[in-house]
Order: C-alpha cells, then structure tokens, then sequence
C-alpha cells in the first residue's frame, strides 16, 4: 500500500487549492512538498528539484486530508461478538486492517475517542503498516453501571478479589468510581500514551445498562480527570447527550462534549458563552445507522437520540457553538466503509464547504487541544506553506458535490499523509 515518496519532493502542477478554510478554490497552482511538509504553493510556475516526483493535476481540486473527530480505531469494524470473544491478537490485527482501509477513504488522521489503539498507532508510525495519524484516547473512563461498564450482570458483584472484566482487559473500558479510582485510571491512560482522556458522563445506545437520560460521575470525579489531565498539559472530552450531563461536565471544566443531539436551548447558550466544543455526528434513522434489533433497549436510545440531531444542529448553529464533526461508527465494517458518505450527509445543515472545513482545519483545531501531548506537532487540516503534508487529489470539485468523497476509490486520486504517497491512481502516472 506505501509508496515512499522522494526524498527529493513532489511538485503537483495544475491543482486548485481548497485550504481547509476559504469558501472558493484557487486559481491553478502548484504546491511543492518538501519531506513532510509543504514547502511553497504559488500561481507562478515552480521548478521542480532534481529527482522530484512531479504530478499533473490536471486542474483537479488538492485539499487537505480528511479528519474524523469520533472515531474508534478496535471497534469500528469488528462485529460485537468477536470483540466479546476473540483472541486480542485477532482483534488487534483487524483494527490494523481497518486502520489501512480508514487512510485509503482519504481519512488521514483520526482521534480515537476509546478503546485500546495504542499498539495500532504505534505500528503506523513505525511503519509497521498504514493508518490515519491517531489521536488517542485509551480506555473509555467509566462509573460502575456507566456507558464504558461493559459487564454483565452475572459479573456482579465486584469485590477486592475480583478480576478485571473482559472489557477493561482489552482496554477498551477503565471502570473507576471515587476521586481517587479516576484519578488512577486517568493517570495510566496518560502513561500509555494518551493524547487527550474520554469521560462518560452520561447514558449511551451501545450499552446495556445504562438508560440515555442517567447522568454518570459526580462533578468531582470528573473534576479529577481534568485536573489531572490539565497536569498533562491536555484536556478532558466527555460523552454526554442531555442538558444535565453537559452542565455537569462544562462546570466541571470539560472543554469538549461529544454527542450532545439531545441538549436544549439553555445548554446550547452554555457552551457558546463557555467557548466549548462540540463533537457532533449525524446520527440519522436511514440506512446507515448501526443496526440494533427492532424493539429492544438499544434501538429505542438510537431513536431518541437520532431525533434529536436536527435540533442539536440547528442550536449549535443558531449560538455559534465551535463544531467537529465525526462518525462513532461501531462493530460493522460496511458501515465503517461509508465514512466519506457520513460526511456527505452534512450538507442537510450547512454548505459543502462548511462541512469540509469542519472535517478539516476545525478538527486540527480541536486536535491541537492536546497541547504537548499532541503525537503530531505540526499544523494539520490545512493548504498551507509549513503545514503538514496530508493531502488528497479529488477528481472535481468537492465546494460544488461533497458526494464525492462518498466514492473515494473512484474520486481520491491521491492520498498523501505526512509527505508519504499511499495511493495514486493510474491517471496520475
């Protein structure tokens, strides 16, 4: 799948420039990347180096690469009951192949927002294999009883002798109650590497056991994890869909909410007094939500939910709340497989190039959150001389048609992560 790219550069001639941030494409321009970065983007012609690899656009749109603010690296393909049951080598190896499938739709970085993506990440940045940039989260942080307790009810009780669960082995939960447990659970998710914690401070659909109005962690335990966090130099997102969950973490000091499609008037005005971000994603009641059986728990949180994603979105607009947007796919890889096409259905509330800029130089920005915890330094999301070299070549233009990056084999022509080639279509050549 990698193609090294010179060490020389490469010279794209004939492209015109969506920068992650203006509201028209450029004139036709060639950019020069120069190793992992872009080293100058003129209208004039540019001569290329000796050995640099040169690509005509052919008056093709070049935009940064796309970022998926909600995203989970271990469970976002593999079905529920082999994360249940499979061996976590098995588990391990299929989130490595989605990790490549994640970067080839043109998703070049991703912040993992829970579960164990740590060996994953380090593979991709080694070069092991390839994979979007990760940001991530580790172990979701949950109270006994909270979105990321995945135990069964003959697991209970738990006693001072009693085993971790099969969840918190895999790393995809930390069950913490009290001051002290989050502070522990915190505090280990930064050792491995965390870029920024995951709280649960709310209900959610997956889970079993937890109804999506309860509100979860008393405003001191989350205040723990951002204290704690803070020292870090890093920051706390919390999942939270109701007006009391988001109140609670916002004056705990949670800086980003992620979900939020069922807060009200008064929590929306909140969060823009308080500058807050909200990670928001387009859950609908179509074809590409994850099918949960008709009649049970889970289906009905997912419609409650989905109903309240068009006034969430008209409120986060209406208050001028900061955005990122994501997907939260989970357990099916066909799903998974329709990320460009989740991103396209934003056009029911803002222009294509406002969604585009959401999922570009918005989501750098809530990525640069993590400060020097950031795995990445660099200024990502952007068309930009010093930005990072993460680009894709789109056969049209996508201001006019953000459907096509619903298609990306068809329409990515090139993917680019950090001055690295990962794809180029025969037209190219």
């Amino acid at each position: 799948m990698t193609t090294p790219s010179p060490a020389l550069g490469v010279l794209f001639r004939d492209v015109r420039i969506f920068d992650g941030v203006s509201s028209a494409l450029s004139a036709p321009s060639s950019v020069l990347v120069s190793g992992n970065t872009i080293a100058t983007i003129s209208e004039a012609p540019i001569e290329p180096p000796a050995g640099a690899t040169v690509i005509d656009g052919g008056g093709r749109t070049l935009m940064p690469g796309l970022i998926d603010a909600h995203w989970h690296t271990m469970m976002a393909t593999i079905p529920l009951r082999a994360l249940l049951t499979a061996e976590d080598g098995y588990l391990t190896v299929v989130a490595g192949q989605g990790a490549g499938e994640t970067l080839l739709r043109g998703f070049t970085s991703v912040r993992d927002v829970g579960g164990l993506s740590f060996a994953v990440k380090r593979a991709i940045d080694e070069g092991v294999i390839a994979g979007p940039r990760i940001y991530p989260s580790g172990a979701l942080i949950s109270q006994t009883s909270g979105h990321g307790d995945f135990r069964q009810l003959f697991e209970l009780p738990r006693t001072p002798t009693t085993s971790l669960s099969r969840g918190e082995r895999l790393g995809v939960g930390a069950i913490a109650d009290g001051v002290d447990e989050v502070l522990r659970a915190t505090r280990e998710q930064l050792m491995q590497g965390a870029s920024q914690i995951k709280v649960m401070a709310g209900g959610g659909i997956a889970s079993g056991y937890d109804p999506i109005d309860v509100t979860q962690y008393s405003q001191a335990e989350i205040e723990a994890a951002v204290g704690a966090a803070a020292d870090w130099g890093t920051y706390v997102a919390v999942h939270a869909y109701t007006p009391r969950a988001i109140q609670r973490s916002i004056a705990a000091g949670v800086v980003c909410i992620d979900h939020g499609q069922l807060m009200d008037e008064a929590t929306a005005e909140m969060m823009a007094d308080q500058d807050i971000w909200l990670s928001l994603q387009p859950f609908l009641d179509d074809e590409d939500a994850i099918p949960y059986p008709e009649g049970s728990p889970n289906r009905a949180k997912q419609l409650d939910v989905a109903a309240g994603t068009d006034r969430a979105y008209k409120l986060a607009i209406q208050y001028g709340i900061k955005l990122a947007w994501g997907t939260d796919t989970l357990f099916d890889p066909v799903l998974a497989a329709k990320q460009g096409k989740q991103l396209a259905k934003m056009t029911r509330w803002f222009t294509s190039t406002e969604a585009l800029a959401m999922a570009t130089s918005a989501n750098a920005e809530l990525l640069a959150l993590s400060g020097p915890r950031n795995p990445y330094p660099g200024l990502l999301g952007v068309v930009r001389e010093g930005a990072l070299a993460d680009l894709l070549l789109v056969d049209g233009n996508p201001l006019e048609d953000l459907t096509l990056v619903a298609d990306p084999e068809q329409n990515l022509l090139l993917i680019m992560k950090d001055g690295r080639i990962y794809k180029q279509a025969p037209a190219l050549t």
